[in-house]
């Protein structure tokens, strides 16, 4: 999901579909994923010049991504949505200033706490960390550069930055991430409940539907087996002062942002988890960068008003 707090926080992506021409290569791709910059320019008759416009405004937006890979006629460019759902809110907050925000990105490896139990891994892009289902390498110092976690049930906690300074009030905090459940190999249906919670306060639970590997993620490595997670859904949790929702839409609790107390002096400490008495318990697996089908990292924003 692509989440806009305001009108003018959307204002690219209206530019990028204001042509009739990318809408109709935004439907296009969403029929076919496997639609490459060449079939795009066959089926709409233009040029190859022409798609590459249109489709560099989209990815600039962030609407679309376009993967390299090999063809029947070579190498070939295919563009995939990177959403499903895109969110704006209307009603927005009026001013400028209300809108000020930082932004960080954590790599999955650098988690503060863990609990891990089988099955569970590590990976950077290059290779292997330790061996397979064995909790011992989630203390390897390899896992910093990590940009695949699996777990069968357990929890993971990072620690966001607190940019805040004096004078600045938190008025919504953003966490987007890519995730899926763990199953052995993979299971597209294979739901798991995942909790999560910021300084031991719950902010609700979200059920993953499956651990998905029916074709391989769009930026998973070479070398990368097929039996192992490949992609996952991307998610955002809002909180704000109406309470914690799961991408702008489905709400997960009435834990509001007053509710959690954090000011400039406060450590913000988010925790995934997958206790082993829920009721679906299907870990998790987070994913980077340079897995799954989202090239990001875990994604916090920190909206905040200045005081007079």
């Amino acid at each position: 999901m692509l989440y806009f707090g305001s009108l003018g926080e959307a204002e690219e992506v209206f530019k990028a579909l204001s042509a009739p021409m990318r809408l109709r290569i935004m439907e296009l791709i969403n029929e076919n994923e496997n639609m490459s910059m060449n079939d795009l320019a066959e089926t709409l008759q233009l040029t190859n010049s022409a798609i590459s416009m249109h489709v560099s405004k989209l990815e600039t937006a962030g609407l679309v991504s376009v993967q390299t890979t090999s063809g029947k006629r070579g190498i070939m460019k295919v563009v995939r949505p990177r959403h499903e759902r895109l969110v704006v809110d209307l009603i927005g907050q009026s001013g400028k200033s209300s809108r000020n925000c930082y932004t960080d990105e954590i790599a999955v490896g650098h988690y503060t706490d863990i609990e891990v139990h089988p099955t569970c891994g590590l990976s950077t892009s290059g290779n292997l960390i330790g061996d397979l289902d064995n909790p011992k390498v989630f203390s390897y110092p390899e896992r910093f550069k990590a940009d695949i976690l699996w777990i069968g049930h357990g929890h993971v906690t990072y620690n966001f930055p607190n940019r805040l300074r004096p004078g600045q009030v938190l008025k919504e905090i953003q966490i987007s991430f890519e995730i899926c459940s763990e199953c052995p190999e993979f299971n597209d249906d294979y739901p798991s409940d995942i909790y999560f919670d910021i300084n031991g306060r719950s902010l609700g639970k979200w059920i993953s539907p499956g651990d998905f590997g029916n074709r391989r993620g769009m930026l998973s490595p070479n070398w990368w087996p097929d039996g192992l997670n490949q992609y996952g859904l991307l998610k955002t949790i809002i909180i704000n002062n109406a309470g914690t929702f799961m991408d702008g839409t489905h709400r997960l609790s009435s834990t509001n942002i007053d509710d959690l107390g954090i000011d400039y002096n406060s450590d913000i400490f988010f925790t995934f988890s997958v206790p082993e008495d829920t009721a679906n318990c299907g870990g998790l697996t987070l994913f980077g960068e340079s897995f799954g089908d989202y090239s990001q990292n875990i994604q916090v924003k920190l909206y905040y008003e200045e005081t007079k």
